[in-house]
């Protein structure tokens, strides 16, 4: 987790500063419903490679976004769900959706 005195001083660059990947939000949208494997998750996200999902995934992991929970099976289960404070982002999402519906009724 980032520590207070790494992030902006702006509130709304600290807040992008987590979450300004394209693909950091579309994890987080999905992850709302809750509780999902990699491949569900690569399968949800859309056009996302391998690589890059994980690189994502690892770094809101350490950014406290999400829990990742390894399964001691073969072959090996892991499960990605967010932490309260990946949950509390529900509200920006919700803003983000309504700005986008808005926008596409203009054009």
């Amino acid at each position: 987790m980032k520590k207070k005195n790494e992030l902006p001083l702006c509130p709304v660059e600290v807040t992008l500063s987590l979450i300004s990947d394209r693909w950091k939000v579309l994890i987080i949208r999905d992850l709302l419903d809750g509780t999902k494997r990699f491949g569900e998750l690569k399968k949800s996200v859309g056009n996302i490679s391998q690589k890059v999902l994980t690189s994502n995934l690892r770094s809101m992991e350490e950014d406290g976004l999400l829990i990742r929970k390894i399964y001691a099976e073969v072959p090996p289960r892991v499960e990605y769900s967010l932490t309260e404070t990946g949950l509390s982002l529900k509200s920006v999402l919700s803003s983000l959706a309504a700005w986008g519906t808005e926008y596409r009724k203009r054009i």
